[in-house]
């Protein structure tokens, strides 16, 4: 039985206090024992003050991003080896606002997927449809060429390899959410792609789901059979509303 991950992307949101006054208020709320991964994903600013807030708690810390590069001459980048420091388990790749808006391509984002894995990092790997190409009947084809480009190259050897997030982009922060019956048609077509490429293995790997997530609709969405977690945006923000999201999903695992 895969074991889900819940993760909150907070992008371009709080300072380092604020990260640290977040997750003061959220760790009392939450189960310490509950059969889920959870992590958060601060800016890179946070991440310091952030690891120290969460150490020995059931709340691991991401990265919103990171460079292929080892070290150099790479100015304002973030190397692998600086994250390993943090203690980071996890880090997020080929973000589709980081694919929109700094032309990030699928074999940038394979090459930083291959260095975190190399590193002991789990890389969660984004990828999903714009509108257009949704309305254009387009979502399988785009979906399946992004994973074979964003995957080059990538181990899966166990459960903790890697983590695909499919994300419509004509959901992220729009508030439109995929119902439960698209979401779940595009994550068994990604099972199926990662069966092909990697065996019985990718049926241990986690698929998550990203694009409005909420603790309203959280629930029918944890229930489909390939969706196995949440990368969350807004909802990730507010401790309260997180620590909704962690119990529904934590409760679609029992």
């Amino acid at each position: 039985m895969r074991r889900p991950i819940l993760v909150a992307n907070w992008k371009m949101n709080k300072t380092a206090s604020e990260a640290q006054a977040f997750v003061e208020q959220l760790l009392p709320q939450i189960d310490a024992q509950q059969e889920i991964d959870i992590a958060i994903a601060p800016p890179f600013t946070a991440l310091d003050r952030l690891g120290r807030t969460l150490g020995g708690s059931a709340i691991s810390l991401a990265a919103q991003n990171v460079s292929a590069a080892g070290d150099g001459a790479f100015t304002g980048e973030v190397s692998v080896g600086m994250l390993v420091e943090l203690s980071c388990r996890y880090a997020i790749v080929g973000h589709s606002e980081r694919r929109a808006l700094h032309g990030e391509t699928s074999q940038e984002v394979a090459r930083k997927a291959v260095a975190l894995q190399a590193a002991g990092i789990r890389p969660i790997i984004c990828l999903g449809e714009s509108l257009r190409e949704r309305e254009q009947g387009r979502t399988l084809e785009v979906v399946g060429k992004a994973l074979e480009q964003s995957l080059a190259g990538v181990k899966a050897e166990g459960s903790d390899a890697l983590v695909v997030a499919y994300e419509p982009l004509w959901a992220i922060g729009s508030g439109r959410n995929a119902t439960p019956e698209i979401a779940q048609e595009v994550h068994a077509f990604i099972r199926q792609h990662l069966v092909k490429q990697f065996g019985t293995v990718a049926e241990s790997l986690c698929i998550q789901y990203g694009g409005s997530v909420d603790p309203e609709n959280a629930a029918s969405l944890m229930a489909q059979p390939d969706i196995d977690g949440a990368l969350v945006g807004g909802a990730g923000l507010q401790p309260d509303s997180f620590a909704a999201l962690i119990k529904i999903t934590a409760e679609s695992a029992g």
